[in-house]
């Protein structure tokens, strides 16, 4: 029997996009800044969009109340960085480190445990009806959203970078900012984590199977409600690091953050193909880099360049670049 080929051309997508607008953009370091500020932001978005691709793609809700883990994500981490003002104000990036570490941890702990709540008392009882997910999800973020103006108030809430990610490194002509690499970085660990979790482990074993056959694996004695709580806990968990990483990003706060990438998000994992880790690392690179080039060569047309991009590469493949399915 011949072996699956691993298909290579979406791959091919991002470094194509980068080259065909090179010419346009015309000076070489220009174009080296965009793609470094391109791929950071999509390993950002990467990163928020890994939980939604995981609760979407693999165990089938819509869950529009993503954004509200971003939020919290975002807002609990500017409380615990205000805690540790000397660690922040150092120029030392060693310090700073180990102020944003803690910092992602409690983000991503507090988001899971309000995942954990949200999964019980709110999609639980809609799980197969879409339409009901949609509705009920859309009103838990907004009554999310209001918690957080409860807590925190409703006023945009500041969340300056470390002074020692702050500023740029240059690179002949080109300045790179310091966070972008950074986030470059984080993105890249959480890509290969997920991969790594879902294609190398027990676990991610179970869960592949029980999206396939749910009743076989019950019969084999494995709980899969559990492990579907366990993703949806972890899916929350990575929104409150994402929301972390784009509250850095932004450097400011509102509560509705969360809703105003959302759409970036779904148009991610859509693209992607539902449940794919790989697709929507491409998905949220391409918008990235999109967003970036777009908005330096047309300003306007990066409002709805995205959704172009997105018919574009649906229109090509209708079920997304790496479909779930056809594994």
């Amino acid at each position: 029997m011949k072996a699956l080929e691993f298909d290579w051309k979406p791959l091919a997508l991002a470094p194509a996009l980068g080259l065909l607008v090179l010419p346009l953009i015309g000076s070489g370091s220009t174009w080296l800044t965009l793609t470094v500020a391109g791929l950071a932001m999509g390993m950002i978005i990467f990163i928020i969009a890994s939980g939604l691709t995981l609760i979407f793609g693999l165990m089938d809700v819509l869950n529009f109340g993503h954004g509200v883990f971003i939020a919290l994500g975002a807002y609990v981490a500017a409380s615990v960085l205000g805690a540790m003002g000397d660690y922040t104000t150092s120029g030392n990036l060693l310090l700073n480190v180990a102020a944003v570490l803690p910092a992602m941890l409690m983000a991503m702990l507090v988001a899971g445990a309000v995942g954990l709540a949200f999964e019980r008392l709110i999609v639980r009882p809609v799980y197969g009806q879409h339409l009901k997910q949609i509705l009920i999800t859309m009103g838990g973020m907004i009554i999310g959203e209001e918690l957080i103006k409860v807590i925190w108030g409703p006023q945009q809430m500041p969340l300056p970078l470390p002074e020692g990610m702050r500023g740029s490194l240059l690179v002949g002509d080109s300045a790179i900012e310091k966070y972008r690499l950074m986030a470059v970085v984080v993105g890249l660990a959480v890509f290969v984590i997920l991969a790594w979790t879902l294609n190398r482990t027990k676990i991610g074993l179970l869960i592949r199977a029980g999206v396939q056959d749910r009743e076989m694996v019950e019969a084999l004695g494995y709980r899969i409600r559990t492990l579907f709580i366990g993703v949806f806990v972890a899916g929350s968990a990575l929104a409150g690091l994402g929301g972390v990483m784009w509250g850095l990003f932004q450097q400011t706060l509102v509560p509705q953050m969360g809703a105003h990438v959302n759409v970036l998000i779904f148009i991610v994992i859509i693209m992607g193909g539902l449940g794919s880790t790989g697709g929507a690392l491409i998905g949220s690179l391409m918008v990235g880099l999109l967003l970036n080039y777009t908005g330096f060569l047309w300003p306007k047309a990066a409002l709805f360049s995205n959704i172009l991009l997105m018919v574009g590469v649906l229109l090509w493949r209708p079920q997304g670049l790496f479909p779930v399915a056809n594994r």
